[in-house]
């Protein structure tokens, strides 16, 4: 059936064509890298940075204002929690319960959709016993988004048209604003779940009641309440018809401003009144608030946007910067004293569109030079411009091919998922050149005699089993991945599901689409000179057209045509002309990689980087054909001397073991999102002002650093259930600026510089760049300030000294050591929601403390704290360990034998004490499309300390009024400021991060053992009832282990087994095994050697090797399990192909002795090191773009790449120890016949 299908379209060509067509049409359509697609229409794959890892998990949230966390944990959080726990699927319940909320967060396991899993929550809210909650606490489901919904965070200011920063807006202004307008209209863009508002005061009408005067008045509190409520009403009365027209009936009773309120009637006696205004005071104030978001030292308003789950992050960020822009003309504006107009204006402080950009742009890049360099090598390694072209031509429409079946798929395009792309183009590059290497040979020995059409058949169907098992092996490698779950499932079945996509795109095109091409390139054919002549001038005549319009490659059009020409002119004959025409490309590709991939810098002239691309190119190249020449004398040597021979790759395997068991250990590579998290926290017992002025420090401190570009800081919680945050937690939001100025298509921009190395402003002044110049200081520059000059220079915006992200992180710690406020591990924006979502930590490490008693927690804690910063690994500042038990409470404790004289109810008491000191929110106004509320309280002069409470007057049956502390007693207490539960067990917290260069698990096993030492040797007693474990991401590490020791064996043995059903011999197939054992070894030797000092530690061309390479430490990740695996595919394909050639040279041979045994396997050898050596090198040039990459995503790509380049790189061996291990069995064989 495959071999008609492709002697099918040999003969029907059109079909390929219309195929083809087919493909690059729909790919483009499909793909997510933001291409122009002309009149196509665009129906891009979704987007985002990175997987959502997050917990399947559903929040359910509960308000009851101004409850301690003690009420809320055991009125709502437990009774809640218990009733919940009985859901199908629940896998654990973790909550929180704070100061006026509760939050449960319900983890389902992992195979339970989203959406059924909130509507069996739904189903049990409303089913929920009577009497199990208060009576006006009514819990909610959270919004149906995950951890990584918070794609879009802005706050509102005011600006003028040029927008600059005018101010003039009151803090409560701008509340209102984003709560009644703002908010509303983004929450109308699609995708999005939810807008969340913070900061700036939540307006409200507070009526300050004077005790005294109530008293005097015999006034009680509920007499207030009533009078208000009954103030503040609206009512309908049906119609009237007057004169046939029909009238609609409105009383207007609302409240609309404060003389309403204050010309209420509280009661009234002899025809006269007493009002509000008579026994209080009126005014518009904030509301008390649980949430600030200061902006680099000056408090301001904002919101985030929350995109709704299995939504397209960038569509939605682009649907919400729509609804902006169509807003942004129609919100306020005023006139300012001094004449200027300020509009109030939303302003982006967090946008993930810039992290997914550069993520996808990384991979694009990473994706364009691996093509480029496979395209170099294809041509110098064939030399031959067709099938150059044939092989070459598969890979960019195999890419749109995957974008096709990602969309149809609904596989998310990410640094994660594209990356499976990325590691298998090395893969998709063998079909073509096995495939066509063969189709040359065959023309070659053809001379003529079959038709084009017979000679292309014939060379696919001997070459087609090969090439299918040798895919197969890499595609069916990756089954097991599928078969991952929690979150090393979701980060690698995308990647699975790319590099399956990509590696059955490359078959379908080399065995369907390149056979016919293949037909049409190579048929002889003879076309008039006049012709020939026409196009190489029309070729020439472009190439002057574009050269005039500034493009450089107008001189390789020239040089094709003059080549031609030349040809025409029988001065050059077809050979050298092909030469020459091969030569003219290389030089552009070459030129192409010099002036797009920069490993050297961006700082080194393009003539340093042609010599650097040229070297290591060519390089490495010379080095392939050096071993072709020799492979057969070296072949030779090995047949004679085999177990001399074979001790070679066994001690290889050996190390490569030794290296394994010593390699430290870590869930995944951190990807750099470009922006920090520094999340310290205040001391338990501070309140509003004190934690507004400590946030506004901390703002203020980092906004000095000359690195940084913005820095907003949050303290509390938004109005979200997906941020349950108390008011001592800080968010500080960093945002530093690119290590080199970009232009406004985010790319790296040159600027003008004068003879000295000044760069030019707009305004004539020159500046000096610090990085030239050691003297100066750096200025903040904008880049509307440069001029742009494509032949000047980068402009750096990091100081000398900081060399990394790393580095400006260490700044940030400097200054932001203050008092009263706890160190920070080194976090970021995505990473950190998605830690604290799983874990309910704010840090990749901790340890969970469960038990029964928060004080027993909390001093567990501690000891655990203080023997932790004993640990080799531990950053010793990171270390904290929650105080649980810290914030200030004023117990009012109502004596029941003295209210029952005064015939008074605990009820009565504790409603006036509410009502005193709190306030309650008794009504609300409707001013349009704005609500406020209306809140009656003493006057804080009256309710300032415990003194003043014990003069609240409590109303008696005979209308008198008593004082507070006549019935109750007032005392201080420490309690909790946040109650974290688990599955109904009360949990704290020991966080702590590991010195950069320190394995993550090798950090938690040394704090383990250390911990355990303690307890045995007593200096440590676990408190009855009390428990730990570690927790963070060493949890995922450690399931992510549990199924990588099932996975990759099981990927091991689905790999013999189809080498089995190719070669039907175990022994045959153990031989190409062989190679998996030499490319797993040569993985980890390469890692063993990134973490060496000494290698490759030298400069090149004013560069550290080291550096250029990005040579650090690499622990053992799921990330570099899953280049591993990648790895076992490609590390059969060199030893099937030889080995399935030797099996059909010795089917055609049958030796007699060992000598011809050993001719024929040379023979096989020789014949097939071309095809072999061209894929081994094709994947580890194509592999360099990505070792050298230090785009957005680099971090998480490396790791994957590293086996496949370091085992290649060993793995070159195998095509010695097949051919021996081969003859070694023939020769055997042979022994027994003879006997």
């Amino acid at each position: 059936m495959l071999n008609k299908s492709i002697k099918f379209l040999i003969e029907n060509k059109l079909v390929s064509v219309l195929l083809l067509v087919l493909f690059i049409g729909w790919g483009t359509v499909n793909s997510p890298f933001n291409w122009d697609t002309g009149f196509l229409p665009s129906n891009p794959v979704a987007v985002d940075a990175i997987p959502d890892i997050g917990e399947n998990q559903q929040i359910v949230f509960t308000k009851w204002d101004g409850r301690s966390p003690q009420d809320i944990e055991d009125q709502i959080t437990y009774p809640l929690t218990t009733s919940l726990l009985g859901i199908p699927g629940v896998k654990t319940i973790r909550s929180s319960s704070m100061f006026g909320f509760s939050s449960i967060y319900i983890i389902f396991e992992e195979d339970i959709e989203f959406y059924w899993s909130r509507s069996r929550i739904l189903e049990k809210l409303n089913s929920l016993p009577s009497n199990l909650l208060p009576n006006e606490v009514k819990p909610a489901l959270g919004p149906d988004a995950t951890g990584l919904g918070q794609i879009f965070w802005y706050t509102l200011e005011g600006r003028d048209e040029k927008g600059n920063v005018t101010g003039g807006w009151d803090l409560h202004e701008l509340r209102s604003i984003q709560d009644y307008y703002v908010k509303y209209a983004l929450s109308s863009a699609s995708g999005v779940s939810e807008v969340a508002s913070i900061g700036g005061y939540v307006q409200e009408y507070q009526i300050d009641v004077n005790p005294e005067l109530m008293r005097q008045y015999n006034i009680g509190l509920n007499q207030v309440v009533k009078a208000v409520k009954e103030s503040n009403k609206d009512i309908g009365a049906q119609t009237l018809e007057i004169n046939q027209a029909e009238y609609l009936v409105r009383g207007l009773g609302y409240v609309k401003s404060i003389s309403d309120i204050e010309n209420a009637v509280v009661t009234s006696k002899d025809f006269v009144s007493i009002k509000i205004k008579d026994i209080g005071k009126v005014a518009l104030g904030p509301a008390a608030r649980r949430g600030i978001l200061d902006k680099e030292g000056a408090e301001v308003v904002g919101g985030v946007v929350v995109a709704r789950y299995g939504a397209n992050p960038m569509e939605v960020i682009n649907n919400v910067k729509e609804k902006i822009n169509a807003l942004s003309a129609g919100l306020p504006s005023k006139t300012l004293k001094d004449g200027r107009i300020s509009q109030v204006t939303i302003v982006p402080f967090y946008d993930r569109t810039e992290l997914i950009q550069e993520t996808l742009g990384t991979l694009n890049e990473a994706l364009t030079l691996e093509i480029l360099i496979t395209i170099l090598v294809i041509m110098i390694m064939v030399f031959n411009l067709r099938a150059s072209i044939l092989i070459s031509g598969l890979l960019p429409v195999a890419v749109l091919m995957v974008f096709i079946a990602m969309k149809f798929f609904n596989v998310d395009a990410n640094i994660v998922a594209l990356s499976g792309i990325a590691i298998a183009i090395g893969t998709m590059v063998d079909v073509g050149v096995i495939l066509s290497e063969n189709i040359i040979r065959h023309l070659d020995e053809d001379d003529g005699r079959l038709p084009i059409n017979s000679v292309v058949y014939n060379a696919t169907a001997e070459v087609s089993g090969a090439i299918v098992t040798a895919v197969m092996t890499t595609i069916i490698s990756f089954i097991p991945v599928f078969t991952m779950i929690g979150a090393e499932g979701k980060l690698f079945r995308p990647l699975a599901f790319t590099k399956t996509f990509a590696l059955t795109a490359s078959i379908i095109i080399a065995l369907f689409i390149i056979p016919p091409f293949a037909a049409f390139l190579f048929r002889k054919k003879s076309i008039k000179k006049s012709f020939s002549y026409l196009i190489n001038s029309l070729l020439i005549g472009l190439g002057i057209a574009a050269i005039l319009y500034g493009y450089w490659l107008g001189l390789i059009l020239i040089a094709f045509g003059v080549t031609g020409i030349l040809k025409l002119l029988e001065k050059l004959n077809e050979k050298k002309a092909n030469y020459v025409n091969i030569l003219i490309s290389v030089l552009a590709i070459v030129f192409l990689l010099a002036e797009y991939w920069r490993p050297l810098g961006v700082d080194k002239s393009i003539f340093w980087k042609l010599i650097f691309v040229s070297i290591i190119c060519f390089g490495l190249l010379s080095v392939f054909s050096v071993f072709i020449k020799f492979y057969s004398r070296i072949l030779r040597w090995c047949l004679d001397h085999k177990i001399l021979f074979l001790s070679i790759p066994t001690a290889i395997v050996i190390f490569g073991f030794l290296i394994m068991k010593n390699t430290g250990k870590e869930f995944m590579p951190s990807l750099n999102e470009g922006s920090f998290l520094l999340m310290p926290t205040s001391m338990p017992h501070a309140g509003v002002e004190e934690n507004k002025r400590v946030l506004q420090q901390l703002d203020m401190a980092v906004a000095s650093i000359p690195e940084i570009k913005t820095v907003v800081g949050k303290a509390g919680r938004t109005e979200s259930a997906l941020d349950p945050a108390p008011l001592s937690m800080y968010e500080n939001m960093i945002q530093y600026k690119s290590e080199y100025m970009l232009n406004e298509n985010g790319k790296r921009q040159r600027y003008k510089v004068n003879d000295k190395g000044f760069f030019e402003l707009i305004d004539g002044r020159f500046i000096a760049n610090p990085n030239n110049s050691e003297d100066t200081s750096l200025i903040s520059i904008d880049r509307s300030q440069l001029i742009k000059d494509n032949n000047g220079e980068f402009y750096r915006n990091w100081r000398p000294k900081i060399k990394s992200p790393n580095d400006i992180w260490n700044e940030i710690v400097r200054v932001t050591k203050l008092p009263g406020v706890t160190s920070a591990p080194k976090l970021q924006p995505i990473e950190t929601r998605l830690v604290m979502l799983q874990t309910g930590m704010r840090a990749p490490m901790g340890i969970k403390v469960k038990g029964q008693d928060l004080k027993q927690i909390e001093n567990f804690g501690i000891e655990l704290e203080d023997i932790l910063k004993q640990v080799k690994g531990v950053k010793t500042e990171a270390v904290f360990a929650d105080r649980i038990v810290g914030k200030p409470y004023l117990l009012i404790d109502i004596d029941r034998e003295k209210i029952a004289r005064y015939g008074i109810s605990i009820l009565d008491v504790q409603n006036i004490i509410k009502v005193a000191i709190g306030g309650i929110q008794i009504t609300q106004t409707v001013e349009g499309r704005e609500r406020y509320g209306v809140r009656v309280r003493y006057p804080r002069e009256l309710r300032a300390n415990p003194s003043d409470l014990k003069n609240i007057y409590i109303p008696v049956a005979n209308g008198n009024q008593i004082p507070l502390s006549d019935v109750a007693s007032i005392k201080y207490e420490k309690g909790p400021q946040v109650i974290k539960s688990e599955d109904t067990f009360l949990v704290g917290y020991v966080l702590f991060d590991k010195i950069d260069g320190f394995a993550e698990v090798n950090v938690v096993e040394s704090a383990q053992a250390l911990i355990q030492s303690k307890i045995d040797s007593k200096e440590l007693v676990v408190p009855k009832g009390v428990n730990y474990q570690f927790t963070g991401t060493y949890e995922n590490q450690l399931r992510a282990e549990k199924t990588l020791s099932v996975v990759v064996p099981l990927a091991l043995a689905i790999i013999f087994l189809i080498l089995y059903f190719q070669f039907r011999s175990v022994t045959t197939s153990l031989m190409v095994f062989t190679g998996i054992a030499v490319a797993f070894a040569g993985g980890f030797i390469m890692i063993w050697l990134y973490g060496q000092d000494w290698f490759l530690n030298f400069n090149f061309f004013g560069e550290n090797v080291r550096d250029l390479f990005q040579l650090k430490t690499i622990n053992l990740s799921v990330a570099v399990w899953v280049g591993f695996i990648a790895l076992f595919g490609i590390a059969t394909d060199d030893g099937v192909v030889m080995a399935t050639y030797l099996t059909q040279t010795f089917k055609r041979n049958k030796p007699t002795n060992k000598k011809s045994i050993r001719a024929s396997i040379v023979e096989a050898g020789e014949k097939r090191i071309r095809p072999c050596l061209m894929t081994t090198a094709t994947t580890i040039l194509a592999l360099l773009p990505i070792l050298t990459s230090t785009g957005r995503g680099s971090d998480i790509m490396i790791p994957m790449a590293i086996p496949s380049f370091g085992g290649m790189l060993i793995a070159l061996i195998t095509l010695f120890v097949v051919p021996v291990l081969y003859s070694w069995k023939q020769e055997l064989q042979l022994k027994k016949e003879l006997k």
